[in-house]
């Protein structure tokens, strides 16, 4: 499973930074390393997100801006250079990935939730952060009348990767029963 990471571009707040390292910590523990994380950068707490990951042993997949592409990366994570903006990398962002986390952030973040339900990819946000996409906590399960994928929120982590693993490992077995 390709798990998209929202992340804010700013330095993070002490908290949010120790809910990201749990966030992956426990990702490892309950769904194993079979996942890939995809990010749209390597600042900010999108950096806590990569340097914890491959800590970890995850494969990370960055998808930096045009703007960024030239920046220094960790030699383990695999970058992918779209020649895309900011906003054309959160698009690539969310259709990469299978499901999207968001762990708190601006405006960014929260077009990556937007468009990874317009995409049909379930949304598992992190909110009571501080950060602008709190205001997901306010959102509908579902962003319109055609239910393409839900928005679920959380106000702890813990709580997050235990409903997305138990979610990943719905649609594993029924992938296996479909194609063996």
């Amino acid at each position: 499973m390709y798990i998209g990471v929202a992340a804010h571009s700013g330095e993070p707040g002490p908290e949010l930074a120790k809910a990201t390292r749990r966030f992956i910590m426990l990702l490892r523990e309950k769904c194993g390393l079979n996942h890939r994380i995809v990010v749209g950068g390597y600042w900010g707490l999108m950096r806590v997100v990569v340097d914890e990951a491959l800590d970890k042993g995850f494969a990370v997949i960055v998808l930096p801006p045009v703007e960024e592409e030239d920046a220094p990366f960790p030699e383990k994570a695999i970058v992918v250079k779209t020649g895309l903006s900011f906003r054309g990398r959160s698009v690539a962002l969310a259709r990469s990935s299978d499901v999207l986390v968001v762990l708190g952030g601006g405006s960014g973040c929260i077009q990556e939730a937007v468009t990874a339900y317009t995409e049909a990819k379930p949304v598992y946000a992190l909110v009571g952060t501080g950060y602008p996409t709190d205001i997901i906590e306010k959102w509908p399960e579902y962003l319109d009348e055609r239910r393409l994928a839900p928005v679920r929120k959380y106000r702890d982590i813990d709580h997050l990767v235990e409903d997305l693993c138990k979610e990943e490992a719905v649609k594993t077995r029924v992938v296996r029963a479909l194609y063996g």
